[in-house]
């Protein structure tokens, strides 16, 4: 069996990710070692498998400590978490470079309109640093097809990043702030500004750099230091070849091949599609080489709309900058 092809994973309409997950569910067990080791050990038959309630997530960390992969192939590229000393790193092996450009970039548009409208500035300190952020990848993507001199990367340049702010406001310029939260709370810690033509999105992400806040209180500080109706946020993680977008109040949007389910943090193979709080699973079938059902440990909330919230970590859970905190 082949795999499901990028041209309908990528123009797929409402109604239609089942049948697409269906069939990759099956490519991926027969292609991946990992995932049809793990299937086996839970006496799940492929053919059984009738919706995606049934089918099998595979726990994140397995990107920790095996190649998640199918078949034998040279990646393009490899993206790394982030982490402490202490931590082991996830990896992610990406086959085709190209089908994570098309991921992100047809998810972006989808929601905010073309990227050639937008200055891309990019806030985002400690990941500059280190090799194989997968967000560095998408930002530095976004900022070559803005096409905009303009756009480019901070680290802690912030006098700068002031000053090219309100010259971009004064001409009326769209423009991308996105930002990992840290980055952007020091930022606004001395500097406000009347934002009406900047989105500002955060990533995510303390990393150990300051002390936890919840994202009502990052949001509210945000918006009274930048001037902001509302802050963006991103949703995505190193495992994950898609995103998921927020245009306020924390609740994200998925593009039409991406979901999230729940699961329930006592019974991990009790599935629900319901509003009730959970550990949020993912589909995402724009990871055709790798593993597309992935048992995250998020816990979220799932709304009537589709849409979901994320409400924080599970205990055990190492530190990881996917998320934000809440009480």
């Amino acid at each position: 069996m082949s795999a499901v092809s990028p041209e309908r994973i990528f123009s797929l309409q409402a109604g239609g990710l089942e049948a697409a997950a269906l069939e990759l569910f099956r490519f991926q067990y027969d292609n991946n070692d990992i995932y049809r080791a793990y299937t086996d050990a839970l006496h799940i038959q492929p053919g059984a498998v009738k919706s995606i309630l049934e089918i099998p997530y595979l726990p994140i960390q397995f990107f920790k400590t095996h190649k998640v992969v199918c078949g034998a192939f040279e990646p393009e590229l490899i993206f790394e978490s982030s982490g402490t000393t202490q931590t082991i790193n996830s990896r992610h092996l990406v086959k085709e470079s190209a089908i994570y450009a098309r991921s992100f970039m047809t998810a972006f548009e989808q929601l905010y309109g073309p990227v050639s409208d937008y200055v891309i500035v990019g806030l985002l300190p400690s990941y500059l640093e280190r090799q194989h952020s997968s967000l560095v990848r998408m930002v530095q993507e976004m900022i070559e097809r803005s096409g905009r001199q303009e756009s480019g990367f901070y680290l802690y340049e912030h006098d700068k990043l002031y000053h090219e702010l309100q010259a971009l406001e004064a001409q009326g310029q769209k423009t991308l702030l996105i930002g990992v939260t840290f980055g952007l709370l020091d930022f606004a810690e001395k500097y406000t500004l009347q934002l009406e033509h900047t989105i500002v999105m955060e990533t995510g992400g303390m990393k150990g750099r300051r002390e936890e806040w919840t994202r009502e209180e990052v949001h509210a500080f945000l918006k009274k230091q930048l001037g902001v109706q509302v802050v963006h946020a991103e949703y995505g993680m190193t495992e994950l070849l898609s995103q998921a977008y927020s245009r306020g109040n924390g609740l994200f949007q998925t593009p039409p091949w991406m979901t999230v389910l729940l699961r329930d943090e006592n019974d991990p193979f009790q599935l629900t599609t319901g509003k009730a709080a959970g550990v949020l699973n993912v589909i995402d079938l724009a990871n055709i080489y790798s593993c597309a059902f992935i048992a995250t440990e998020d816990i979220g909330k799932i709304h009537a709309d589709g849409s979901f919230e994320v409400l924080g970590r599970l205990d055990n859970s190492a530190l990881r900058g996917c998320s934000l905190m809440v009480s």
